[in-house]
């Protein structure tokens, strides 16, 4: 068997859902869109199962899956509804549902409905890509009240530069925020991740935990206690020695600058790890840290074992995870840790825990 595997520790997600309600108090939805951002929706969310206040996934086909595998924490659409004849279903299933524009609102009060939603009516604080102007919330909100379609309505918002603590633009969307609710009622929802650990001023009811949930922290100094759901790691398959001065792999980027002993490991860009890594790029062979040498093939990809005498067939290597963050390998391939977690496929998950 192919020994490229992802070992998800639900221990550690427990761990990290636990200690977002405690940085945030009050309530949190776990995030558990995109699959768990990669890990395994259905698994982390029957983890968090026991105390979880509820969970947040992107649309309603994602909420189903949860429904279908025995889920029944209230579970919120943060796209919201696409049609209108999704909320039959978003009241079937007892789902809540977010509204951020127009048209959505349109569906709802034009849509018989057999009791009136739960809704979490977005404000557009700054970073323009969803929700209601500040200006026109106060109109969307008393159409939803007036139509008698909405029971409970939570006021959110989300951050464009919440993982940036030296920018003041978070503090101007909540301030934005404030001033256009503060005459309404209701819940508040405005904490991400990395506004859940770094700004304690967007503390409101709800949280809405999302990466720092899967270890990977958001913000730069990565000093929070997160741990690591995800390792990603595989097997080294062969060895060869390679004379100073000989290339290795496509494209001859890397050229041995002594004798080399080469590990050639069975994972690739096909299982999601990126392609771009530079040489250098760190890994961890039977936990020892070497790196990343020649460039990254679709099923296979090399490691500098020169200075490992030790390690050979059959040795560990751990591309992401307790040894190597996550984040670290995101860096150096020039993304981010969100990516890289939604990209993993093909490997074997094993979950733990």
């Amino acid at each position: 068997m192919r020994p490229a595997r992802a070992l998800i520790d639900l221990a550690a997600l427990r761990h990290n859902y636990r200690l977002a309600r405690q940085r945030h108090g009050g309530r949190a939805l776990a995030v558990v869109k995109a699959n768990a951002y990669g890990h395994g929706a259905v698994a982390c969310a029957r983890a968090l199962a026991a105390e979880a206040d509820g969970f947040a996934v992107a649309f309603l086909e994602e909420a189903l899956e949860l429904r279908a595998a025995g889920i029944t924490q209230p579970i919120l659409l943060l796209e919201g509804v696409f049609a209108a004849s999704e909320l039959d279903a978003v009241l079937r299933h007892e789902l809540w549902t977010v509204v951020h524009h127009e048209e959505q609102l349109r569906m709802i009060e034009a849509t018989p409905l057999a009791r009136p939603l739960t809704v979490w009516l977005k404000v557009n604080s700054g970073m323009n890509r969803a929700g209601f102007l500040p200006e026109a919330i106060d109109a969307a909100w008393q159409r939803l009240s007036a139509s008698g379609k909405a029971g409970e309505i939570t006021l959110m918002s989300h951050f464009a530069r919440a993982d940036e603590p030296q920018v003041i633009t978070t503090a101007e969307q909540v301030a934005r925020f404030d001033a256009a609710t503060a005459h309404l009622p209701g819940a508040r929802s405005l904490a991400n991740s990395a506004a859940l650990l770094g700004w304690p001023q967007a503390h409101r009811d709800w949280a809405r935990p999302g990466i720092l949930l899967y270890g990977a922290d958001p913000l730069p100094d990565e000093g929070h206690g997160l741990q690591p759901v995800m390792t990603l790691e595989s097997a080294v398959m062969a060895v060869r020695e390679i004379a100073e001065g000989a290339p290795l792999g496509y494209g001859a980027r890397f050229v041995a600058p002594r004798p080399t002993r080469v590990g050639l490991v069975a994972l690739g860009y096909a299982d999601g790890y990126p392609r771009v890594v530079p040489d250098g790029t760190p890994v961890a062979v039977d936990e020892i840290r070497t790196r990343i040498i020649g460039r990254v093939s679709m099923d296979m990809l090399t490691v500098d074992l020169t200075d490992l005498p030790e390690a050979g067939i059959g040795s560990r290597v751990e591309l992401w995870g307790r040894n190597i963050p996550v984040n670290r390998v995101a860096a150096a391939a020039g993304t981010i840790a969100y990516e890289l977690l939604c990209n993993v496929k093909r490997v074997r998950f094993e979950y733990l825990g």
